[in-house]
């Protein structure tokens, strides 16, 4: 018995990348170089930049647009580049669209409008004027507990219809929704929430977009194979495994990027400080994720 899964027009094993800094808190393009590649050749078939894990509230038009460059430059066409474009202002987003495209994206990651809380028919309004200004597909980013606006399921079962809108990137933490939606459409549906991964896959997703993967590209993509050979068993097995260090990155009370930057750190890895307002994890935390994450590792050589 075999489940069927919606389209991955951008792969199934995504990341999403954190953004290297210097130690002086400049882009560090060769550590991003460094780090995508890692991604890639330990499973990754996309990656997703300056999405909120690449802290795009705080880097310049400038730099998401070398980081699109310097990151396809190292990875090729190993992997599908998916640039994170979205703003509280359609203008401004349109804009980093075209420029994403212009620096060799395959795809661009567009979140709600945040703050201003748009109704719905002017969220649909926005997704579609930046749908229409580039060639590029979108997924759209739904994570109402960050933007303070949900993309209702009637709404993306509108906006399907738009020739460019392919996927979903489902933060919004409604099953329900995100089923009646799926059965509506052909959207993609990535599990943006880690906890959720082989859940969703099991229900017809098209893969997902990680944060723990920055540390463990290669973790969920066992899971979505051993789903996908017929192991289920194994498949939740790696699944629960990966529970503490899900917990410890995602559920300790920091933001993604902070963990990720901090574990990275602590590895070895190109990673780097955080910009302000985020600010570096403390040592008593980072000890934490290192042994959250030597647990794992140990278990997934078992």
């Amino acid at each position: 018995m075999t489940t069927e899964h919606s389209p991955a027009p951008f792969g199934r094993a995504l990341c999403a990348m954190i953004t290297p800094f210097t130690e002086a808190g400049g882009l560090d393009l060769d550590g991003a170089q460094r780090l995508a590649d890692r991604l890639v050749t330990r499973g990754c078939d996309g990656l997703v930049l300056s999405g909120t894990t690449g802290e795009s509230p705080t880097t310049t038009d400038a730099e998401k647009a070398a980081l699109v460059t310097a990151v396809r430059e190292a990875v090729g066409d190993r992997a599908r580049l998916v640039a994170g474009v979205g703003t509280a202002d359609t203008r401004h987003t349109v804009e980093l669209a075209l420029a994403a495209e212009q620096a060799g994206a395959d795809g661009l990651l567009v979140v709600a409008p945040y703050y201003s809380r748009p109704p719905q028919d002017a969220l649909e309004a926005h997704f579609r004027e930046i749908a229409d200004a580039s060639g590029l597909p979108l997924a759209l980013y739904d994570i109402p507990g960050r933007t303070g606006t949900r993309v209702e399921p009637d709404t993306l079962v509108r906006l399907a219809g738009h020739p460019r809108i392919v996927a979903v990137k489902d933060c919004s933490y409604d099953l329900l929704g995100t089923q009646q939606v799926m059965s509506r459409t052909s959207l993609a549906y990535y599990a943006g929430c880690d906890e959720q991964i082989l859940p969703l896959y099991a229900i017809g997703a098209a893969g997902y977009v990680s944060t723990v993967a920055n540390v463990v590209p290669e973790l969920f993509r066992a899971v979505l194979d051993a789903f996908d050979a017929g192991d289920t068993g194994r498949a939740a097995l790696l699944q629960r495994r990966a529970v503490p260090l899900v917990g410890a990155m995602m559920a300790a009370g920091l933001p993604g990027t902070v963990t990720a930057k901090a574990l990275l750190g602590a590895l070895g890895l190109p990673a780097g400080p955080v910009r302000a307002p985020l600010r570096r994890a403390d040592r008593g935390t980072t000890d934490a994720l290192l042994s959250a994450y030597e647990e794992l590792t140990g278990q997934l050589q078992v």
